[in-house]
């Protein structure tokens, strides 16, 4: 059975789905995307995405073409069509199709595109690497200054990605003037002496959203937390090391350019912290 997408109000065989080669998204990268988690065939922080999503494409002049109960009608809709149980839903936005290429932005009235998709993955909550751990290596942050904005400017994140594979290890995490900012598509996080410690919001890196829950949840445990930068080295000497992110939740970190975090498995605060996000993340899933 061919997968079922959204295109622009259509609901299509993925086969049929079709974008315009002048669409700014495939011509300039000029578009945003999200990632919903579904658990149970229910959506994981719906609104904290389209919280975003508002931000993402505010910060880039370009209008919301849907509202926020369309949005919520297509992924269900998705998630109906497809039967997806355990999974995610994508979504972009691109400025459109102004029926050539050209720099400047086209015509406000020009029709905006949106498409999402599925993507099945039955061991969402029960990954295994969540048992074992990541490992990271370490390499130079050379994406633009902007990267509060969901973008689908991936091409860095990407050669980055593929750098640790080839170095077998699971992720990336990028150094910028000495300090680590985040994953290639995560945020970071060391464990210090019982305090979690991970980079403080800024344009330097996403606002994820399964940080900010991550973070209120450890705070309601009574969890030391600090967002400030910390180094390669001090990522070296923790005790605990992980990542989140709206499709890995929590993952932990067990080594870092060869060296082993901690005991090099994963540590209780970093399971804890996912225990618990599961748990009432199920709980508000719409």
């Amino acid at each position: 059975m061919s997968r079922i997408v959204y295109v622009n109000g259509e609901y299509l065989p993925e086969e049929q789905a079709k974008v315009s080669v002048f669409d700014r998204g495939f011509l300039m990268a000029d578009g945003v995307y999200e990632v919903t988690s579904v658990l149970g065939g229910k959506l994981i922080d719906f609104g904290g995405h389209m919280a975003r999503l508002r931000r993402s494409l505010g910060e880039l002049s370009m209008g919301n073409p849907l509202s926020d109960d369309d949005y919520l009608a297509a992924h269900r809709e998705l998630v109906s069509r497809n039967g997806i149980e355990n999974g995610m839903i994508y979504l972009q936005v691109t400025r459109g199709n102004p029926g050539d290429r050209d720099f400047a932005f086209p015509p406000e009235d020009t029709p905006q595109t949106v498409v999402m998709f599925t993507q099945e993955k039955d061991n969402l909550a029960d990954n295994p690497a969540a048992t074992t751990g990541w490992k990271v290596i370490l390499t130079e942050d050379l994406r633009w200054s902007r990267r509060d904005i969901k973008t689908v400017q991936l091409l860095f994140p990407s050669l980055a990605k593929m750098e640790a594979k080839a170095a077998g290890a699971d992720d990336a995490w990028l150094v910028e003037d000495g300090v680590i900012t985040e994953g290639t598509s995560n945020n970071a996080y060391i464990v210090k002496d019982g305090t979690i410690i991970t980079r403080q919001l800024s344009s330097d890196i996403l606002h994820g959203i399964t940080r900010a829950a991550v973070l209120r949840f450890a705070r309601e445990a009574q969890m030391k937390v600090e967002e400030r930068g910390f180094t390669p080295d001090e990522a070296k000497a923790a005790d605990e090391a992980f990542v989140t992110s709206a499709s890995a939740f929590v993952m932990p970190v067990v080594e870092i350019d060869g060296a082993r975090i901690g005991e090099g498995k994963p540590g209780p605060v970093a399971q804890r912290l996912r225990d618990i996000y599961i748990e009432e993340m199920r709980k508000a899933a719409v």
